[in-house]
């Protein structure tokens, strides 16, 4: 394929991801700012209310950037797994495979609709906390490189996932057991200095406090862990998701059974 073919092949599968999810944004948008939403009310107000500060800022200002990439980290996620896999459920993977695009491009495109849903679902988060509290930018550059890294990363996971799953059940199972766990637990509602030194020493083997850290040195200038550290973590992780997923579709696993 020439590069033009190549890239009417991108942009025709990740035209189909956008009008998939934005033709039933009630069910793909609306649910995570209200998710979101109730977050910032428990947690913020009520919550918050009984916290002074964390690194001198209010408590609501703390959680805003967390919970906003917790929901870029899920939808990114869920938007891949579930497009995806649902091309093999329907068996319109095969027309997909004997096509002359690249699985590259494949990936590309399936990722990119991911990354898009992620970072859309984030803006309307981050939208909605201005009701809460008036939110400032300390380094626009860290926000948006941290927002786009973390979307690639997970969608590129969600890509994975949909590749093994033999069934409905099967790509709930990682977002539930896994996903869920690593993101509470990645810093997205406290800081880990507050914990005891073993488990903030524990708390630094979960990726996902980087991306989350990153993303609220962006916001707010301060980090728990090194925000270098966690564009690294993410270039790595990128890269091996990225060279299994095209290992995994050479080899047709998950989609020739």
């Amino acid at each position: 394929m020439t590069f033009h073919e190549k890239y009417i092949a991108f942009g025709t599968i990740l035209r189909k991801e956008i009008v998939r999810f934005t033709r039933i944004w009630v069910q793909s948008l609306l649910p995570p700012v209200i998710t979101m939403f109730l977050y910032f009310i428990i947690f913020g107000k009520f919550i918050g209310s009984q916290i002074s500060e964390i690194g001198g800022v209010s408590y609501m200002e703390f959680i805003v950037p967390g919970l906003v990439m917790m929901s870029v980290i899920t939808n990114s996620y869920s938007n891949v797994v579930s497009s995806f896999f649902s091309t093999k459920f329907h068996h319109s993977v095969e027309e997909l495979l004997i096509s002359p695009t690249p699985n590259y491009v494949i990936i590309l495109g399936y990722v990119s609709g991911g990354v898009a849903r992620g970072i859309l679902v984030g803006m309307l988060v981050s939208i909605t906390s201005f009701v809460f509290v008036p939110l400032k930018l300390y380094n626009p550059a860290f926000v948006v490189l941290y927002v786009f890294l973390c979307a690639f990363l997970f969608s590129l996971a969600g890509f994975m996932n949909a590749i093994f799953a033999k069934k409905f059940d099967d790509i709930t199972i990682i977002p539930t057991f896994v996903l869920t766990p690593l993101t509470y637990l990645g810093g997205v509602l406290y800081s880990i200095s507050l914990l005891p030194e073993f488990w903030q020493g524990l708390s630094k083997v979960n990726p996902i406090l980087y991306m989350v850290n990153g993303f609220r040195f962006g916001f707010l200038g301060m980090s728990d862990v090194n925000v270098f550290s966690g564009i690294a973590i993410s270039l790595c992780f990128i890269a091996i998701l990225f060279a299994a997923n095209l290992y995994l579709l050479k080899r047709g696993v998950g989609l020739k059974d």
